[in-house]
């Protein structure tokens, strides 16, 4: 068979093929092949295999890009299903406030938080955004992400909402990640609605969402299901609104307390809850009966110094298939790397290295509903791949330039020649 890229001689890869998403102990099945090599030919895999035998069984092209991977380790690239990546404004001084002990209230009491971004955001052009987004693209390339989610929500009112989910669009043609739009208009309530909810919840799902969908701008319909924001109710109308117009349903849920999101996102099928953080037992059970992958955000959780984490461990034991994400956002997510994420799951929400690498990579993908074709190196998926110099655990070396090359579609899109 012909190939027109060969990554060969790896000390390690790990695939994390086979079916998805993996739940139990099947989550640590990452797939380990030592000494192997990954053929590809116009982006899509055509063999993994022994390093010793792969050579034979391809024919490269006179073009063909050969990687020599000794001392590494290759593994899927990284999907991130959960981020903000879109808006306007800089909030990196709240940050500063809660490091000095202001709290998540406080500093939205003071005109901080979610409106705050919802004000800049509002008036910024779409060329605005883009131009604000693309650095930030660029730096989760850097870290091995190959696919993200992207969400609205930094409009909450029709004309921002559609601008926002118009730069995602706009986004994907511009650079190399792979990205799955979301429309968030259920993400806060403005304050000019805050006398007359029912009124936003109607905006939302009478005029919002049939906007989004005759345009075709988005994939998800997602709401923040929480104390003082979304209840379980008016998160199950808009959903249930989404579904009507073709937008798949996910669910922030349980972040800051047991609000219900957990129970709705079981109840509706929702393909994600995200967070979690104080989902219990019974409800866990109930997203593993449902099929709902469980995202979570322990960056979010870091930055935001909400003392806990989400029960990782609790998940995987009640058999939910858990993913991770890196919640890149302007106010409680200031990192945009997934080996990051996966250094807080491993030493904060007890799980392990190849848990967290699968979380990151197979379920992320099966989260989007992506896992037929990226998130595991296997025959005919697209060869989304990262090489990593040295071993798995170089991946949770935070601050270390460990990330040698990240390959989209067969093309290496990131290097860092200094290690290469």
């Amino acid at each position: 068979m012909d190939a027109d890229l060969l990554i060969e001689n790896a000390d390690c890869i790990y695939t994390c093929r086979g079916p998805a998403p993996r739940r139990g102990r099947r989550q640590a099945d990452a797939g380990l092949l030592p000494h192997g090599s990954i053929a590809a030919a116009r982006g899509v895999i055509v063999a993994v295999g022994a390093a010793a035998d792969l050579r034979r069984q391809i024919s490269l092209t006179p073009d063909a890009t050969i990687i020599d991977a000794t001392g590494g380790t290759v593994v899927p690239g990284f999907v991130d299903p959960h981020t903000h990546l879109v808006f306007a404004g800089d909030r990196r001084d709240e940050l500063q406030r809660r490091l000095a002990g202001a709290t998540y209230a406080d500093i939205a009491a003071d005109g901080g938080g979610i409106l705050k971004t919802v004000l800049a955001t509002r008036a910024a052009t779409q060329a605005e955004l883009i131009d604000d987004a693309l650095p930030r693209l660029r730096a989760m390339l850097s870290c091995g992400t190959t696919t993200a989610e992207v969400k609205s929500g930094y409009g909450l009112d029709t004309a921002t909402e559609l601008r926002m989910l118009r730069s995602i669009k706009r986004l994907s043609a511009l650079q190399p990640i792979e990205l799955s739009a979301t429309f968030m208009g259920a993400h806060e309530i403005p304050i000019d609605y805050r006398t007359r909810r029912n009124d936003y919840i109607h905006l939302v799902t009478h005029e919002m969402i049939p906007a989004v969908a005759a345009e075709s701008l988005a994939e998800w319909c997602d709401v923040f299901c929480e104390h003082g924001v979304f209840t379980a109710d008016e998160t199950r109308t808009v959903l249930e609104a989404g579904l009507r117009r073709g937008l798949k349903p996910r669910v922030h849920a349980d972040e800051l307390g047991l609000s219900g999101g957990s129970a709705v996102a079981a109840g509706i099928g929702a393909r994600s809850a995200d967070h979690l953080i104080f989902v219990d037992e019974s409800h866990a059970e109930g997203l593993a009966a449902a099929d709902v992958i469980a995202t979570l955000l322990p960056a979010a959780a870091f930055y935001l110094k909400l003392g806990r984490f989400a029960p990782a461990r609790m998940l995987i034991e009640k058999g939910v298939a858990v993913a991770l994400a890196s919640d890149l956002n302007p106010g409680g997510g200031f990192s945009p790397s997934m080996p990051f994420a996966m250094t807080l799951a491993c030493f904060g929400m007890g799980m392990t290295l190849e848990e967290a690498l699968v979380a990151a990579t197979l379920n992320a993908a099966a989260a989007l509903d992506r896992a037929d074709r990226v998130g595991s190196l296997e025959v005919r998926k697209q060869m989304d791949a990262v090489i990593v110099h040295g071993t798995l655990a170089d991946f949770i070396r935070v601050g270390a330039p460990v990330i040698r090359t990240v390959i989209k579609r067969g093309k290496l899109e990131w290097t860092d020649a200094a290690i290469c």
